[in-house]
């Protein structure tokens, strides 16, 4: 009798260790899709898509719920936001914030736009362009991806961000290039 209910007693512990290790592993296989894009080792596959490892979980919750929403409309991000649910946000943002930033390429160091240019960033981006509550880490970025945000936001393609969008305005198409050489070579 002692050793049936040992037995039982070492199941239920064991499934109840494993249920939550199990959900993670779901959670955890679900986002492998995301590597696809934005690359196994954090380095996305074209230059265009951003780097997601390492980035403020407050930032990846709000993209997960905009592109879901479709105030982030993307034909390849919105349906597969669509796919993980409101209440998995949180754990995926905090999957991919806790990943370390991948390195940089070596490149050589661009020269910083006019400081008046690039002040009203660091309000939310903080001194070092590696983010904070409520934006995103944008040094080491890409270019490319960099560029092309900014030009959503003038462009009226991208509206999950009324300020961003005013600040983009703000600024010619050649601050907003020389910005966007500065933050990617930090």
């Amino acid at each position: 009798m002692f050793k049936a209910l040992a037995a039982v007693s070492c199941a239920a512990i064991l499934a109840l260790t494993t249920m939550p290790a199990n959900a993670a592993d779901e959670l955890e296989a679900k986002l492998q899709t995301c590597n696809a894009c934005h690359g196994q080792n954090g380095q996305p596959i074209d230059k265009s898509i951003p780097i997601i490892w390492g980035q403020q979980t407050s930032y990846l919750v709000k993209q997960l719920h905009d592109y879901r929403g479709e105030d982030r409309a993307n034909p390849v991000m919105s349906p597969l936001a669509g796919m993980i649910k409101p209440e998995e946000w949180r754990k995926t943002a905090a999957y991919f914030a806790a990943k370390a930033w991948p390195a940089a390429q070596a490149s050589s160091p661009a020269t910083p736009p006019a400081a008046e240019k690039i002040a009203v960033c660091r309000v939310c981006h903080q001194p070092n362009f590696e983010g904070g509550l409520p934006a995103p880490r944008l040094a080491g970025q890409s270019y490319e991806y960099l560029v092309a945000a900014m030009s959503s936001f003038v462009d009226d393609k991208r509206t999950n961000s009324v300020d961003m969008a005013t600040l983009m305005k703000a600024l010619s198409a050649a601050d907003r290039d020389a910005i966007a050489k500065y933050l990617s070579a930090l």
